[in-house]
């Protein structure tokens, strides 16, 4: 189930290679995988999603990430992603959760309004709330 963020993110559990077309048709011209290479038994490799994505005339990018162990350089990461996209972004994990938190950090990182973050990540479905104080401390920073 894709879940619109903003105008510029949707995120989304796993998808499947054969998802790509049906992306492409909706207007994504980018997918990012927050997803570890064998993080369940049956979840397609990156190198499927890769390809079915190209296939589709889909940007991929690969940005493996474990919950509460996201990095700077992931932030840093999705960060760049998302500057270099010029259509919708759907970034995808097991559930969702960790591409919304990735999302909301990179955007932080860039001085984006943490509240706002957070109202938009409440009206996707997801809560924000635990990583805040991060938030604010990035767009602190930026």
């Amino acid at each position: 189930m894709v879940r619109q963020v903003d105008e510029r993110i949707s995120v989304a559990p796993q998808l499947a290679p054969e998802d790509m077309a049906a992306l492409a048709a909706q207007g994504f011209g980018m997918v990012i995988n927050n997803r570890p290479e064998g993080e369940e038994s049956d979840q397609p490799s990156g190198a499927e999603m890769r390809a079915a994505a190209e296939a589709a005339g889909i940007g991929y990018v690969a940005i493996p990430t474990v919950m509460g162990g996201m990095t700077r350089g992931q932030v840093a990461e999705m960060a760049a992603a998302l500057a270099a996209a010029d259509k919708p972004v759907l970034a995808y994990c097991r559930s969702g959760t960790r591409s919304c938190n990735l999302w909301a950090l990179a955007e932080a990182s860039q001085g984006a309004d943490p509240e706002a973050l957070v109202a938009k990540g409440a009206a996707a479905g997801y809560d924000l709330s635990g990583i805040r104080p991060l938030l604010d401390q990035l767009a602190a920073s930026a």
